[in-house]
């Protein structure tokens, strides 16, 4: 690397020494009708089945146990979050004998903020904009005096993520790119950097929502996100912030291809159908997207040096009353 990040392959290593017994090594599927009809050869990485559904239990874990290695005193934790790091940061919290409060806005589902208590934390609900999550944050924190703790713009966080791709290359030691959905970074930037680390020819690609603007952003290395931050319009409701961390972004300019692939709701609905009826597992929207970059006619122009390929199915959480091809013409 031509950069010193603040976040290194020696900081994912014990990230995963630290984290590695509370956590699942997650599995690894294939399937050979779409390795025929996209002729190469996929690895799923089936992060959700990670504990509590979805990858974010990794880097939850990792930051709270250095908080509190940092500050034996320490009596809780705050964050806002759509509902995955909400998640883990409860589980995590309660691994560790902490309070947790986990800021929401007002229209997310229902059946997330039920998942968040039932790892025990507590929910604030606020304004359905990202400023105001922020905001309500921030007040809460200053209030309570508990740290908070970003879903993705944070070192430590970072580094839990990283497991993944440590994990990853030693089922799968032959993977020549990996496919990385992208909110707000923490994964991408993580898997980036241990992955480049063990295998530095391999090929780390993002995976976006519509009116995400990342290609156009690393092409020009310039953050051309509008301020404030906004929610894109997506049914994958785990990638809904627009830009990338203000951290997470110089370690994916630098590591990550240029080439990022874009999805519409549409693409993201027949990818999690394909995932449900022939490979047998649920995914939520935000894992459809990486399913979709398969089928896409970008993916079939791609290297065809590139023969294994590696895609994170980061997350299962979805509403199974609620599913997103439900009323829609698909």
């Amino acid at each position: 690397m031509s950069t010193e990040f603040r976040v290194t392959y020696s900081d994912i290593l014990a990230a995963e020494n630290r984290i590695s017994s509370y956590i699942h090594e997650t599995p690894v599927f294939t399937s050979s009708t779409l390795n025929r009809a996209i002729g190469r050869k996929v690895f799923f990485k089936a992060e959700s089945f990670q504990k509590t559904g979805s990858f974010k239990a990794r880097g939850a874990l990792n930051a709270v146990l250095k908080q509190k290695a940092k500050n034996p005193n320490l009596h809780g934790v705050i964050t806002h979050s759509s509902g995955n790091h909400g998640q883990a940061l409860a589980w995590a919290s309660t691994l560790t004998d902490l309070d947790c409060t986990v800021v929401v806005t007002k229209n997310t589902p229902k059946s997330k903020c039920q998942a968040i208590t039932s790892y025990g934390a507590n929910i604030v609900y606020c304004e359905p904009t990202y400023a105001d999550r922020i905001k309500t944050c921030d007040r809460i924190s200053r209030e309570k005096n508990i740290p908070y703790i970003s879903s993705s713009d944070d070192y430590d966080i970072m580094a839990g993520q990283g497991t993944i791709a440590t994990e990853f290359l030693n089922q799968v030691p032959q993977l020549d790119a990996i496919f990385v959905p992208v909110s707000g970074g923490g994964m991408a930037a993580g898997i980036a950097v241990a992955a480049k680390a063990i295998k530095p020819d391999i090929k780390v690609f993002i995976v976006e929502p519509e009116g995400k603007m990342c290609e156009n952003c690393l092409r020009t290395g310039k953050r051309l996100w509008p301020e404030t931050p906004q929610f894109l319009d997506t049914i994958a409701d785990g990638l809904i912030i627009q830009q990338l961390g203000k951290r997470t972004w110089p370690i994916i300019l630098e590591l990550v291809e240029k080439d990022v692939f874009t999805v519409n709701d549409e693409e993201i609905i027949k990818a999690m159908k394909f995932v449900f009826e022939r490979m047998k597992l649920v995914i939520e929207p935000a894992a459809g997207t990486g399913v979709a970059v398969l089928l896409s006619e970008k993916f079939a122009s791609m290297d065809s040096n590139l023969r294994n390929v590696g895609v994170i199915l980061s997350g299962g959480n979805v509403d199974i009353n609620h599913l997103p091809w439900y009323n829609r013409a698909c």
